[in-house]
């Protein structure tokens, strides 16, 4: 059975976000940076993730520093411009 694509923006960005956050877990550095500035503990994270406005958190944090997103856009494989719009599409 193949899997559905998402065909919806904000679908797709989601999981984008999702990948992102995915991304910070595992670099225990910038886990812990994301999670003193959100204040968010670790045991709450997968709680969290099931809110948009979390996600567009997960991609302000990747966002802000030029050396993370390239690392996740690496990472994902993805272009930054691509890490942005699902950042915007998140509202």
């Amino acid at each position: 059975m193949a899997l559905k694509r998402p065909q919806n923006p904000a679908e797709v960005a989601e999981i984008v976000a999702i990948q992102a956050l995915n991304f910070l877990a595992n670099d225990p550095v910038r886990l812990g940076g994301f999670l003193s500035e959100t204040g968010i503990g670790p045991q709450t994270l997968r709680t969290a993730a099931a809110d948009p406005k979390f996600l567009a958190g997960v991609l302000d944090f990747i966002l802000k520093d030029d050396d993370t997103v390239k690392a996740f856009a690496e990472s994902s494989q993805l272009p930054p411009a691509t890490i942005a719009a699902a950042r915007e599409a998140l509202g």
